[in-house]
């Protein structure tokens, strides 16, 4: 157990194992200079018996780049993106289309305004004619840009409307020249022309063309409401009903029964009053659907009937008048 218990390196005779005779020879046989060798030097000559030290080659540390053999192919933007594009150029060039449109109108209010004020241009009667003209009607300038085309339309079906019992009236003609107790509706046919033509356009379309203008909440009520009723007026002429001075189917087909031109004629008309009909109530429901997108409401219509109609002159003096004369009406029953 001694030998166990001993420590190798505290003997004095290995207590430094470098002097040992046969490590002093290897030392003293190598070549000079090789203590002072250091390989990581470049500027010191290798000692000699070793080859010299070569410069290690320089590497390259750009990344590699490979060369197509085909050129990519050109970017293309997507379909949506393009979409999305067109449209914001679509609508650029409506904001600048309005706001011209705006300047231009400012401009005309303005020299209306410096010349006098604007004077009314229809019916468009000759200067000569004993009666002048009753409105102002201007579409460009008194209706804004986005309800311009709504207008316009309104227009042209009042005056398809103004055609259309024109040639009613030369429908009833004809049906008298081959039937002749058919005169009433020839009468009729006549007088539906003299007051629907200009109760049409003060009644419906003018309602309408103020309510575009000034956003009149009561004059889109009063224009929905006689609308409603020329829609119905257009569909019992478009039945034509003997008798009512229309040339609607029933009396299309009697009028073929006696003469087929005459019938042929009536019949063309009553394509008319459907087509009228038709036109009418798609029209109602789109001035509807423009309607409630404006801040029209019925309190504000009857705000402005407050305001306007109660607030007129004229029918205050007719009130007060109606008032006093019942109060004295009222005062002598009592005496």
């Amino acid at each position: 157990m001694s030998d166990f218990d001993r420590n190798p390196f505290a003997d004095p005779e290995i207590s430094n194992p470098f002097q040992d005779p046969s490590v002093t020879q290897i030392r003293q046989a190598a070549p000079p200079g090789l203590e002072e060798y250091n390989p990581f030097t470049d500027g010191k000559p290798a000692p000699p018996g070793i080859a010299p030290r070569t410069a290690a080659p320089t590497i390259n540390t750009q990344p590699a780049i490979m060369k197509p053999t085909e050129e990519p192919p050109a970017y293309s933007q997507p379909q949506e993106q393009s979409g999305a594009a067109a449209e914001l150029l679509r609508r650029q060039e409506e904001l600048e289309r309005k706001a011209a449109e705006l300047d231009r109108r400012e401009r005309e209010m303005q020299s209306l305004s410096a010349s006098g004020g604007r004077k009314n241009n229809w019916p468009p009667l000759p200067e000569k004619f004993p009666v002048g003209p009753c409105f102002y009607h201007d579409i460009t300038v008194d209706i804004p840009v986005e309800f311009q085309k709504t207008v316009k339309i309104m227009y042209y079906l009042w005056m398809f409307h103004t055609g259309t019992l024109f040639a009613n009236m030369v429908g009833c003609l004809a049906w008298f020249c081959v039937d002749a107790s058919r005169g009433v509706d020839f009468g009729l046919s006549i007088l539906w022309f003299l007051l629907f033509t200009p109760c049409s356009f003060v009644c419906w379309y003018r309602p309408l063309y103020g309510a575009f203008r000034s956003d009149s909440s009561f004059r889109f009520f009063a224009f929905f409401f006689v609308y409603i009723c020329q829609f119905g007026i257009y569909v019992m002429q478009c039945i034509g009903i003997a008798g009512w001075g229309a040339s609607g189917w029933i009396s299309a087909l009697t009028g073929l029964n006696r003469s087929i031109p005459v019938g042929i004629i009536m019949i063309l008309i009553a394509a008319l009053f459907t087509f009228l009909a038709a036109m009418s109530l798609i029209m109602f429901k789109k001035v509807h659907a423009m309607y409630r997108t404006t801040d029209a409401s019925f309190e504000k219509a009857q705000q402005e009937f407050a305001t306007g109609v109660m607030a007129n002159k004229t029918v205050q003096t007719a009130a007060a008048t109606a008032a006093s004369r019942a109060a004295q009406g009222g005062f002598k029953e009592q005496i």
